[in-house]
């Protein structure tokens, strides 16, 4: 009769091993496979906020250009650069240098630029982001 006992006992301590052993790797698999997930859309964050940038410099490209053709150019406009939209800001003629406000949001990555600009010369003294537009 002790042996018996003895061999029931043997065989919950083996199903119960079992049963944590399992639980253990099913929550590394899940940890895994959820680091993986996460993953792609900390990927495609960063590419929006690529697309954001080029965006926004483009952005301050055309208003560098239009500067030049106008030195009173106001800015408050909007330009289409690819599938995408960027704003600037008005652009207050009577200071001196000019500051350019540049604006682009792609999906959820935003990216505003203040560029600096010597009206006499036309040189670019800045071309910094900063974290939120004026």
């Amino acid at each position: 009769m002790n042996t018996k006992i003895k061999n029931n006992q043997e065989g919950f301590i083996a199903l119960v091993s079992a049963i944590v052993i399992s639980l253990v790797l099913m929550a590394i698999v899940f940890s895994l496979s959820f680091r993986g997930f996460f993953g792609r859309f900390n990927l495609l964050d960063s590419e929006f906020k690529e697309r954001s940038i080029a965006v926004a410099e483009a952005c301050g490209d055309n208003a560098l250009l239009r500067l030049a053709q106008d030195i009173n150019y106001a800015g408050s406009e909007s330009f289409d650069i690819g599938d995408d939209t960027c704003k600037v800001l008005p652009i207050n003629n009577i200071l001196s240098p000019r500051v350019i406000y540049a604006t682009a949001n792609v999906y959820s990555a935003v990216t505003n630029l203040k560029i600096t600009v010597d009206e006499a010369t036309l040189s670019v003294s800045s071309w910094q982001e900063i974290p939120k537009r004026p």
